[in-house]
C-alpha cells in the first residue's frame, strides 16, 4: 500500500472529499484504511457493562485506499508515492516534491 499508519492524508471521493486527517489503522487485506474524523457512521449499541446507556454512538468506518493521497511535507498539497532505495532501504517518495514520506 501506497499508505501507512500515521500518515497525513486527503480524501479524493465520496462525501468527505477534500477533507484531511490522520490514518489510525490499515487494512492491506482489505486495500482499506481508518482516517481520524473522515467517513463517520452512526452505530447502535445495545447497553451493556461497559455502556450501561445505550445509544447511538458515532464512529469512523473504513473507506478505500485509492479514495486517499499522501500530504507532501514541503508544499501541503496531495501527491503521488514512488519508491526508491536510499541508503541500501525502500523508501517512499513524495513525486511533487522528492522529499521522503517515511520518517
Amino acid at each position: 500500500m501506497h499508505v501507512k499508519k500515521g500518515d497525513k492524508v486527503q480524501v479524493l471521493s465520496g462525501k468527505d472529499k477534500g477533507k484531511q486527517g490522520v490514518i489510525l489503522a490499515a487494512y492491506p487485506k482489505k486495500d482499506r484504511v481508518l482516517v481520524e474524523g473522515i467517513n463517520i457512521v452512526k452505530k447502535h449499541q445495545k447497553p451493556s457493562q461497559d455502556n450501561p446507556q445505550g445509544g447511538i454512538l458515532e464512529q469512523e468506518a473504513p473507506i478505500h485506499v485509492s479514495n486517499v493521497l499522501p500530504i507532501d511535507p514541503k508544499s501541503g498539497e496531495p501527491t503521488r508515492v514512488g519508491f526508491e532505495e536510499r541508503d541500501g532501504k525502500k523508501v517512499r517518495i513524495a513525486k511533487k516534491s522528492g522529499e521522503a514520506l517515511d520518517k
